[in-house]
């Protein structure tokens, strides 16, 4: 299966487990885009609608794109309510969509599974003059050192999934590539923000989250099972729970 497809097997944890976005961010997007009641926003890889209900609230019209069947099926349901949402269920590179029609697109940790010169293009095509891009990640951090629960998790991961990468905490540096993308393809005014905070999720709770991972999802079956005992009593020796430090990053540009 296709990695990014494997969220699609289950609808349910993602929305529960995976983690949403600060508010502080959306109100960033919100007072650089100048979006209101009535503006036109498409949302690319809504997933189960964690960045949707903001924009919502404030009374635009969004559009979401979602390649899985069933998180479309399960963001139409949870946003029924809602007379300014709809949901395409397709692949954001085949969905039509109106040229100069969109005073927003954004992208909540999705963007990176599309070609990027080719998704870029079709942004730019699909924003009104002035209409603003924002795309955002959340970069979760479970190795702190002197932090017991990041040591427990560590040591299961160099026995079952041991890599050669140094494991870093994205940082303000690593923003800048993006910017500079952004206006390599042609967006003025490009920027970014970064959020920090830390979740304290239960062993059960942990593992949950994994599941929402595809690299996770995509392990073979023993040594999926195998690595989700191992980590339980690991987390449980030291309490139960697990620290995990967040770095949010927003970038935000303009079509001219």
């Amino acid at each position: 299966m296709e990695l990014r497809r494997s969220f699609d097997e289950d609808a349910l944890n993602y929305d529960r487990y995976r983690p949403g976005y600060p508010q502080a961010l959306f109100d960033d997007v919100i007072a650089y885009s100048h979006i209101g009641a009535g503006s036109r926003l498409v949302e690319i890889g809504i997933g189960t609608g964690q960045a949707t209900k903001p924009f919502l609230e404030l009374g635009c019209r969004v559009t979401g794109i979602e390649l899985g069947e069933n998180l479309s099926a399960f963001v139409a349901e949870k946003f029924r309510d809602c007379g300014g949402f709809n949901v395409v269920n397709a692949d954001f590179m085949s969905c039509p969509v109106e040229e100069n029609s969109c005073d927003l697109i954004y992208c909540a940790t999705a963007f990176h599974w599309l070609p990027k010169e080719a998704a870029y293009s079709k942004i730019m095509r699909s924003l009104k003059s002035r209409g603003s891009v924002a795309l955002f990640w959340n970069h979760p951090f479970p190795n702190h050192d002197g932090d017991p629960s990041n040591t427990a998790s560590k040591r299961v991961y160099a026995k079952f999934r041991p890599s050669g990468k140094v494991l870093r905490e994205f940082c303000e540096e690593d923003c800048a590539v993006r910017v500079k993308e952004l206006k390599s393809f042609g967006f003025e005014n490009a920027e970014y923000r970064l959020y920090k905070r830390v979740r304290k999720l239960s062993t059960d709770e942990y593992i949950h989250l994994l599941n929402t991972y595809s690299d996770h999802r995509a392990l073979e079956p023993s040594l999926k099972e195998a690595f989700e005992s191992e980590m339980r009593k690991a987390l449980d020796e030291v309490g139960g729970f697990i620290n995990i430090y967040d770095t949010v990053d927003l970038y935000l540009a303009q079509k001219p």
